[in-house]
Order: structure tokens, then C-alpha cells, then sequence
């Protein structure tokens, strides 16, 4: 059986902690591993896994490969979506890349960013599932429900309590008819998650698909290898049609079937969700990070760098980070992408990118920024470089804070320890390297008519990047 792990969302419903360029699958939002790591940890035990499947966007490979190697996972094969094309051809994909081997494998498919408590009943499911896979079923796995919620799609099984076809697929319903599926017994929560036989998808999408399986298979036929990742084919991806594998399989096939998981299931798309999966304090808050309550009660209030105080509120989701402050009532806060969608029209840069960037090299912080200035603390991993690059709008001044730097500046090497600085003039070809074996932290001021990240020419980069 292969782990298929589907880390392609964006997040934008947990803004500002999650955001386009580090969405919530990639945050370590209940305790030292993110939701992608855990998804990973909690098929621990089960017999006869592959190596996994990670399919994500391109903008995320190197955090993926990060997150698989502070894992000791070194044979994942990382297949890179060059744009979001829902989940019917991430999957397709999936199984192409499966059958690669000359096999015709079992495939576990998984969103990276659920949560489940009861890991025991999910192996259990999984087991069975897997069972009923091997037969030619399409599995997926029917949440059970503790509550009306209306912001989860459900299925209606055609039998109570166990393994059954599937009746239909249902959109989110209103609170009205939310509480009739609780009371009858056979409607579930969709979860999202499938098993199946590679073949049996491949063939049901020829069947109800067929753009999407002849897209997928000329992309992955003229797929390349990048270093680590499986790069598809980006103009043919690009033509493909965007859609859930719900819409363009699920809810056309005969051989859909469900089975009831009861494992303390979430997939946290919300902040009000995320108040629901946390530890509460006597007055039912949530409280992360530096914070002091007086008279609060029933809120979630989370800080990442500045005591934040609050006083006689109730219901409240109060979130802090280096660079937006974000305070919702939280019967409301699921609307948090209206907010972001403005923020985007606005062309405000908090609305995609944190204040911290990260890069395969290592990362950086923006500390300070005004009219013709920014301010940046850079860590480079050790042995680690930047590329080969130069800027044709901002000159850079250089300043080693901790480690030893090796700075390219036109045809001069110098290297560089703490206290000593640099300056690159504008448009000279330049490159900062690490040779040792701490992590080398710099300041790097710039200085220019235009400051912004895609003003760089890269000449030499052993990451590939453009």
C-alpha cells in the first residue's frame, strides 16, 4: 500500500498564521511536528507500506523536502503541481507515478493537513478498507458526525453503521438539514479520504474523465526529474480540467463505497476548529504564546512574538503574528478569506507572504522596511549558498552577525566573519555561501528604487530555480 499525501492547499481560512507562500499544512499548529509530519506519523504501525507519494505545489517543494527529512524520510517520491488543479488530477497523477514500478498497488490517499485522535480506530479502518479495495472498490471513509456541522459535505450510505455503496454525494447543507441527516443514521461526513487499486481510479477516470486521465498522462509522460521532485509537464498540466475527484468519479461510479470512521476526526479549516482540537483553560479559552486574559472566556487567542492582552470578551479568536494582528468574533471567523480576498485587491503583501521567507538555502526575516530601504535577517544552512544572482534596482550592504560568510562580489571571494561587512553595488553579480558548520546569520540591508523579491537575474543555482 502507498501513502498518497495531498499538500496542495492554500490555508487562507486560518489567516494570518496560515498563508500562501506556508499554509497550515506546514505549521506546527498542535505541538513539535506540522499537520504534513503528522499525517506521515500516524500510519506508523500500519504493515506493509511503500514509500509515500507527496503531491504539492511547486512553491512548497522545499519545505516539503524539509519537513520529510527532519523525519528520516529520504525515499518519499514529491511530485510538483505546477498549478492547482483540485484533487481528481493530483490523484490521477498519483496513481500514473504508482504504476510506475510495474505494479498495480493499493493507494491510501490522504490530506496533509486532517487531524485524528484515535490513531488505533483509524488503522482499523484503514485495514478493512483495504480489504474491500483489493476487490475493486473505490473506498472512502465517512466521518461520523457529533453535530449538525454545515461546513462539511456529507454522504449518504446506503446502510447504517457499516461498509456500504455509496447513496450520494451531498453538498453542505443548512442547519435544517444538517440535523435530518444526524437523525437518520446513514449520512456521514466527507472526509476526503480514499483507498483504492491504482487501476480501478485510472479506469473509472477514462470512463467519467477522460481530459483529465489523457492531461494527466501526456504530463507525467513528459515529466522530468529536478533534484529530489518529479517536475510535470507545466503547459500540459496547465490544460487540464480542474476538478474534485467527488465531482469527476465519486458521485458517477458504481463502485463507491463508504466506510464509518469514528477516530476524533478534523480537518481544521477553521479558527473555530482549531478552538475545538486545543487544550482550554477554566474559562474554556485557548491561550498560545504570551498572553494575559482578564474576564475572557470561550476564545482562542494566539500570539507569535508580543504579549497580547485581553480583557471581558467572549468568543473571540484573537491571532498575532511579527507583521497582522487579525480579531474575529468566532461565529464569524470562517468568512476570514472575505478579509483576505480584500487584502489581495488592496495588493497587500500580508495577504500571501509571512514576514519570514523561507528558501531552500535556509530562511529570512524582513525587520524594517521604508521608502527606498529594507531590512532583512538572513540565516543560511550550513554549507548552504544563495545563487549566483545580481539586482538591477537595489545595491546590498552585508553584515555577519554570526558563522562566516564566503562572499562572491563580482570576480573578488572574500570570506567574512562576525562583525565585518560587505557591499554589493548595484547590478554586480554576487553570491553568499556558508562554508561551515553552524548556521551562518547576516543582515542584509538594501538599499534602491525598487525592493521587490523579483528583482533578481540568476546566472548559477543548485536549486534550479528560474
Amino acid at each position: 500500500m502507498i501513502p498518497v499525501i495531498m499538500s496542495g492547499g492554500s490555508g487562507t481560512r486560518l489567516w494570518p498564521l496560515s498563508r500562501q507562500n506556508k499554509p497550515k499544512q506546514f505549521l506546527n499548529l498542535f505541538g513539535e511536528h506540522s499537520l504534513f509530519q503528522d499525517t506521515l506519523n500516524r500510519l506508523s504501525g500500519l504493515d506493509k507500506l511503500e514509500a509515500p507519494i507527496v503531491v504539492c505545489n511547486v512553491e512548497h517543494r522545499f519545505m516539503v523536502a524539509e519537513q520529510l527529512q527532519q523525519l528520516a524520510v529520504s525515499d518519499a517520491e514529491i511530485v510538483l503541481e505546477p498549478c492547482a488543479r483540485n484533487t481528481a488530477p493530483a490523484i490521477a497523477i498519483a496513481a500514473m507515478q504508482a504504476q510506475l514500478s510495474g505494479n498495480d498497488p493499493i493507494m491510501l490517499v490522504l490530506a496533509a493537513d486532517h487531524i485524528i485522535h484515535d490513531e488505533q480506530a483509524f488503522h482499523n479502518a484503514i485495514k478493512q478498507a483495504k480489504i474491500v479495495a483489493e476487490q475493486g472498490a473505490l473506498v472512502t471513509f465517512g466521518i461520523v458526525p457529533d453535530s449538525p456541522h454545515t461546513g462539511y459535505g456529507y454522504i449518504e450510505a446506503a446502510d447504517k453503521g457499516v461498509c456500504s455503496q455509496v447513496r450520494a454525494f451531498v453538498e453542505k447543507p443548512n442547519k435544517n438539514k444538517a440535523e435530518q441527516y444526524i437523525e437518520s443514521g446513514n449520512y456521514y461526513w466527507n472526509s476526503g479520504m480514499f483507498i483504492f487499486k491504482a487501476s480501478t481510479i485510472l479506469d473509472e477516470l477514462k470512463i467519467f474523465a477522460p481530459e483529465i486521465f489523457k492531461c494527466c498522462e501526456q504530463a507525467i509522460n513528459q515529466s522530468s526529474n529536478d533534484l529530489d521532485f518529479i517536475r510535470l509537464d507545466a503547459e500540459l498540466f496547465s490544460q487540464c480540467p480542474s476538478d474534485s475527484l467527488d465531482y469527476a468519479v465519486m458521485e458517477k461510479t458504481d463502485k463507491a463505497v463508504v466506510i464509518p470512521l469514528d477516530a476524533g476526526w478534523s480537518d481544521v479549516g477553521s479558527w473555530s476548529s482549531l478552538w475545538d482540537n486545543q487544550k482550554k483553560d477554566k474559562q474554556n479559552n485557548v491561550r498560545i504564546g504570551d498572553v494575559f486574559l482578564e474576564q475572557v472566556s470561550n476564545s482562542y487567542i494566539h500570539s507569535e512574538q508580543r504579549l497580547v492582552t485581553v480583557l471581558g470578551v467572549d468568543n473571540l479568536v484573537v491571532v498575532e503574528t511579527p507583521d497582522a494582528v487579525m480579531i474575529a468574533d468566532k461565529n464569524h471567523a470562517e468568512n476570514i478569506k472575505v478579509l483576505v480576498s480584500a487584502l489581495k485587491e488592496d495588493h497587500r503583501d500580508e495577504a500571501t507572504m509571512h514576514r519570514k521567507g523561507y528558501r531552500p538555502w535556509g530562511h529570512y526575516d524582513s525587520i524594517d522596511k521604508g521608502e527606498r530601504f529594507q531590512v532583512k535577517r538572513i540565516t543560511v544552512n550550513p554549507g548552504a549558498s544563495l545563487s549566483l544572482q545580481l539586482h538591477h534596482h537595489r545595491a546590498e550592504h552585508w553584515i555577519v552577525v554570526k558563522g562566516t560568510a564566503e562572499v562572491t562580489c563580482g570576480d573578488t571571494i572574500t570570506l567574512l566573519s562576525e562583525n565585518e561587512s560587505t557591499f554589493i553595488p548595484l547590478g554586480t553579480k554576487h553570491r553568499l555561501h556558508n562554508p561551515g558548520q553552524l548556521p551562518l546569520e547576516i543582515i542584509e540591508i538594501q538599499s534602491g528604487d525598487y525592493l521587490g523579491e523579483d528583482d533578481i537575474v540568476r546566472f548559477d543555482d543548485e536549486y534550479n530555480r528560474g
